[in-house]
């Protein structure tokens, strides 16, 4: 089944963000390259594709788990949880309909 991971970041959190993104990336990488990764992206803090200093404010993933238990593991395991990005994280199962 697939799942959202709704993820918001802390306040002044960009720099862990940008330390802790490679592995982040890795770990995603990983779900695509399993055929599991729907889609992954952050949430610019302001209305641009580069936001600059302002930053993000959270991030979405889609990908397929076999359980809402896995999903949630899978998110409490992320590089920016570790290194103190995320405020909090909502994992929550996910019905595609389009396209």
């Amino acid at each position: 089944m697939l799942y959202a991971l709704i993820s918001e970041d802390l306040p002044g959190t960009l720099n862990q963000r940008l330390a802790a993104r490679p592995a982040h990336l890795e770990r995603l990488e990983q779900l695509r390259d399993a055929g599991r990764l729907v889609l992954a992206g952050p949430h610019p803090a302001i209305d641009s594709e580069d936001p600059g200093p302002a930053g993000f404010t959270g991030s979405l993933v889609v990908a397929e788990f076999d359980s809402l238990e896995d999903a949630q593991s899978w998110a409490d395991a992320d590089p920016y949880v570790k290194a103190g990005v995320y405020r909090q994280v909502v994992v929550k199962p996910f019905k595609k309909v389009l396209p």
